[in-house]
């Protein structure tokens, strides 16, 4: 069981004075936060980045992303295993996938440090972020303030305006893991799409250098995966060991609300149909930053910086909507046209059309601009 990590005891203090205060406040320390951070140093300006766990402490997904981007990121180091294959199974046949680029498996502690070492002068403080009123962002340490605040806490977007609508109302897909011991010799990253296991969604098995994460997402809340999660693990004989669980967004959210910035899951900025959260989480946080830095540079406003980041995450509503369609038809196909299909796009050059396509909506490159 994760252990949280906010001081206690003699060693807890509230925040005061000008500890309490930043010229930017970025709240959430996983992907899409220390992307913003990572994009600020440098910068000359006071950074804080609050977060209710230690950096690195509690990792919140199976840890994989595509290669270029944890290359690009500057965080090889963290990489496991590279997985240059996929494998998708049917109740009816499997399909092999030659990728044109590969997935690792990472350390989530270590890739979180990695990004930090690039943060600059940022500072960190331990905290549990509970809402807002203005510049003013309330946490259990007491309250901190900014003109410049980024809400990078995830799905419950604790720093919009208004009541957020909760699971299992809310646009959005559950998914559980377990993590057992395994030998080495696995290469692909397999997933499972049978109705057997669940409804609508997938399984998942990432090989980790020794570690299996063998998973289900529900694109349906409403559906359990506790059962089906040790079903698929049984198949594969694993012991069903160390869960770890999250929900995650399938749909957009706007980007900026009431004067903050909102990046990763926090936005919906987590792409339907995979449910891929990392790359999309660094590619908005860094664009995030940049508009954060024109800001601090003088050459836009807070209102221009909040109307350009804006838009630049709805200009991405063509491809995350194109994805949430396939979200919902590929689980209504018949399983043999489901088995027809996968056989044809695990062609050489379907597949890197396909992948090609998928990599581009958030593309490494934008990384090393």
């Amino acid at each position: 069981m994760t252990r949280r990590a906010t001081l206690r005891g003699p060693e807890r203090t509230g925040l005061a004075g000008d500890a309490a205060r930043a010229d930017v406040l970025v709240c959430g320390a996983s992907f899409a936060g220390l992307a913003v951070a990572r994009e600020l140093a440098g910068s000359g300006a006071d950074v804080l980045v609050v977060d209710r766990y230690e950096i690195g402490e509690r990792q919140t997904s199976a840890c994989a992303a595509p290669t270029p981007w944890l290359e690009a990121m500057g965080v090889r180091d963290a990489i496991r295993q590279e997985l240059p294959c996929m494998a998708f199974h049917t109740p009816h046949g499997s399909a092999r996938f030659r990728l044109p680029w590969s997935w690792s498996s990472f350390d989530y502690r270590t890739l979180c440090h990695e990004l930090w070492e690039q943060c600059g002068d940022a500072r960190f403080e331990v905290g549990k972020v509970d809402g807002r009123a203005g510049d003013v962002v309330r946490t259990d340490r007491g309250d901190l303030s900014s003109p410049l605040i980024v809400d990078a806490l995830g799905w419950r977007r604790v720093l919009g305006a208004g009541p957020n609508v909760q699971p299992p109302e809310a646009a959005i897909s559950r998914g559980l893991e377990v993590h057992p011991d395994a030998r080495g010799g696995d290469t692909d990253l397999d997933v499972w799409i049978d109705r057997s296991l669940i409804r609508r969604g997938y399984a998942w098995s990432v090989p980790a250098d020794g570690e299996q994460r063998v998973g289900v997402g529900s694109y349906e809340p409403r559906d359990h995966v506790k059962e089906p999660t040790r079903d698929i693990a049984g198949r594969l004989g694993l012991p069903p060991v160390r869960y770890q669980g999250n929900w995650f967004p399938h749909a957009l959210r706007p980007a900026v609300e009431d004067g903050v910035f909102f990046a990763g899951d926090s936005a919906g900025h987590c792409f339907p149909l995979s449910g891929e959260g990392i790359r999309t989480a660094f590619y908005f946080g860094i664009a995030c930053g940049r508009a954060l830095r024109r800001v601090l540079s003088g050459e836009s406003t807070r209102a221009e910086a909040l109307a350009a980041y804006g838009s630049f995450s709805a200009s991405h509503a063509r491809a995350f909507t194109t994805a949430l369609r396939l979200q919902r038809l590929i689980p209504a196909l018949p399983p043999r046209a489901l088995t027809a299909l996968l056989s044809v796009v695990g062609r050489e050059r379907p597949c890197r059309r396909a992948f090609g396509w998928y990599l581009e909506q958030a593309p490494p490159h934008f990384a090393m601009r």
